[in-house]
């Protein structure tokens, strides 16, 4: 499994040195995008629409817009300093405290922690003491040059890490608008919504949801695929001499246009009738 992070987790005075690694995976069949035309794939380029031309990546800069084009730019020195001064740091264990205290909202991804050289006795005694305790960690970690809030703890037998997000992350439930208060729920109603959820109760099962969508998409593309329902992208061809001399053509007939429209220098007249 792909290690996404190395470093270490400290609680207290134990260091336990671990690696990371991605615990979900996106299975959304990806499309790509081809010319109608000739079936070749659509390439982005990253161009400047006042230069008018294509920009290069050694001719990017990264900066921040705090108001409509208006920016602070920063360069890569001053992003690596502050990068380097935080990852210098053990990611420690701020606080321990209990997982249904922390709403759903705030979580984001998942990572397995796996013991690095000579840590295995100290990830099992920091398993051990979350699984006695029912408590989990909260830490702080860097990842791709972005603080995480994260809380750590115990899957089946792994230790498991969730990046979570800080609380000015979260938008404000305020500003979503139309949302009806409890005065408009008619008792019968409820009732019957009740008696509803208690028929669709049951134990969560994660094996027996499917994505339908994803797996019909798949279907398609393996019955197109055996019926010979495919295209090839055209290779880009070669400029030939014709095509060289074609557009050598065009070229010089622009010339001689642009040249019908300027009028005639007395330098170059006067050169003709010496001539």
């Amino acid at each position: 499994m792909h290690t996404v992070w190395k470093g270490s987790i400290s609680f207290g005075l134990v260091n336990i040195p671990i690696k990371l690694h991605a615990a979900t995976e996106n299975n959304d069949i990806k499309l790509r995008q081809l010319h109608k035309e000739c079936n070749s794939p659509i390439s982005y380029q990253k161009v400047c629409p006042v230069c008018d031309r294509e920009v290069q990546n050694e001719d990017i800069v990264k900066a921040y817009e705090y108001t409509k084009n208006k920016f602070v730019v920063l360069d890569d020195e001053e992003l690596e300093k502050l990068k380097k001064e935080n990852e210098d740091k053990a990611v420690e264990i701020i606080d321990f405290v209990k997982l249904e205290e922390i709403d759903p909202i705030y979580f984001e991804k998942s990572y397995f922690m796996a013991p690095d050289a000579n840590g295995g006795k100290a990830y099992a005694l920091l398993r051990k003491a979350l699984k006695d305790s029912g408590k989990i960690g909260v830490a702080k970690i860097i990842i791709r040059s972005k603080e995480q809030l994260a809380v750590l703890r115990v899957y089946e037998e792994a230790l498991l890490m969730n990046t979570i997000h800080f609380p000015d992350e979260v938008r404000n439930v305020e500003d979503v608008g139309n949302i009806p208060s409890e005065d408009t729920v008619v008792q019968k109603e409820l009732d019957t919504a009740l008696l509803l959820v208690d028929q669709l109760t049951t134990v969560f099962d994660p094996t027996k949801y499917t994505d339908e969508y994803r797996t019909a998409l798949m279907e398609l593309i393996e019955e197109k695929k055996s019926g010979n329902a495919t295209v090839a992208a055209k290779e880009k061809q070669p400029i030939s001499p014709s095509n060289t001399t074609d557009l050598m053509a065009a070229l010089q007939a622009s010339l001689d246009k642009t040249k019908k429209k300027k009028p005639a220098s007395r330098k170059r007249t006067t050169a003709k009738k010496n001539a």
